[in-house]
């Protein structure tokens, strides 16, 4: 029996991202005979706790949901978080004697590109180090070419879709470099979604009459829905007749409830808040809208795919690649504009959509859960 490969995995908290769907869905479909993983959260908190299998280990530096508002009694708590973490983070010896007891890995990843200092500074010298990049960093102000050059610094950076490969590609300065990089999709349990997607919808009805647009996400700023809701308020001003339904929860989401009210499109927009099955939602919805300002992979627009949803999605990250340039949903410019102009031909003109529908209807997503699975393991196998 050979040993197991002791493993260190690093994220924030289990909330109701993409990314940390993706690392459990990963960690649901992982041998228990193979490995000893070690799952350090900073905040032991999300919908995904419960859906991590028993036997990987989870530490945590701070116990309780994540405090997105400034409310007076939640200062001290806040403020001690903050320290606490940052305090660890600059002495990582602090964190490695104490919480993980001294305990050597065999490789050290981060799961998302957030922890990369985390990693990079660890004491263990001899660990072999794993990134996992979910997002276009060009599009993140903080990351010049300089703070993404430093990625290289870890054994393997396991990107998400083309466009974030070719971006690492073309800092790589030599071949060393460019070997680290490897493209691997989002695992997606397809079998998953169609058969979810059955279940009855709770907590809203659909109106039949009209045509709905679902967008599902994380609700912060990089999803788009503050122009969503804009372009739905000016199309109803132009008389066309529609609902908004947006399913998911986030630090933005009070901002985007009151713009709602602001905006006078409380009855005709929903924000349904997170739900562990948005795929009925999907199912009963028209049409299924991406309004993001940048992605990496859209996880979600193959959740879409699946269940053959007309698409309009703007043009982030991962949408060429996913949406075959345009074969089987619309792409459109990633601006107010761009989401007018997609959602107005919806509405306007809905048999443009017509030919997507039959391009999805025998099309088969390029990739399946088990290979996605089997090419991380086979990266954890070879360091």
């Amino acid at each position: 029996m050979t040993e197991k490969k002791k493993i260190l995995i690093r994220i924030g908290s289990l909330r109701h991202g993409g990314a940390e769907k993706v690392l459990v869905t990963f960690l649901k479909n992982l041998p228990q005979d193979k490995y000893e993983i070690d799952l350090l959260l900073n905040l032991y908190s999300g919908k995904y706790l419960s859906e991590v299998p028993n036997w990987i280990n989870i530490l945590y530096l701070n116990k309780g949901e994540m405090i997105t508002t400034n409310r007076i009694q939640d200062i001290p708590q806040k403020i001690y978080r903050v320290i606490y973490q940052k305090l660890l983070k600059k002495f990582p010896k602090l964190l490695y004697q104490g919480k993980l007891n001294g305990k050597k890995y065999d490789i050290e990843f981060a799961a998302i590109h957030g922890m990369r200092d985390e990693i990079l500074n660890s004491p263990l010298k001899n660990s072999k180090k794993i990134v996992w990049i979910h997002n276009d960093l060009t599009q993140v102000k903080i990351y010049t070419n300089e703070e993404i050059r430093k990625f290289f610094g870890f054994d393997k950076i396991m990107v998400i879709s083309e466009k974030i490969r070719e971006t690492f590609l073309n800092l790589a300065q030599n071949e060393n470099e460019q070997q680290k990089i490897e493209k691997i999709y989002n695992p997606l349990d397809t079998e998953e979604v169609l058969t979810k997607a059955s279940a009855p919808v709770l907590n809203y009805t659909f109106d039949h009459t009209i045509p709905t647009f679902i967008s599902v996400g994380t609700v912060f700023p990089q999803k788009g829905f503050d122009r969503l809701l804009k372009v739905h308020k000016k199309l109803l001003n132009e008389g066309f007749q529609h609902h908004i339904l947006i399913v998911g929860d986030g630090y933005d989401f009070e901002n985007i409830k009151n713009l709602k009210s602001e905006l006078d499109v409380d009855n005709t927009a929903t924000m349904l808040g997170f739900t562990d099955n948005p795929y009925p939602y999907f199912e009963h919805s028209d049409f299924y809208i991406l309004s993001s300002r940048y992605e990496g992979f859209p996880t979600v627009l193959f959740e879409a795919i699946t269940l053959k949803k007309k698409i309009i999605a703007t043009d982030v990250s991962g949408v060429r690649e996913m949406l075959k340039d345009g074969e089987l949903g619309l792409i459109i410019e990633n601006s107010e504009e761009g989401i007018y102009f997609g959602m107005k031909k919806a509405l306007e003109n809905p048999e443009h959509f017509n030919p997507y529908s039959e391009n999805l209807k025998d099309y088969q997503i390029p990739f399946s859960l088990e290979n996605s699975v089997n090419t991380i393991m086979r990266i954890l196998d070879e360091l």
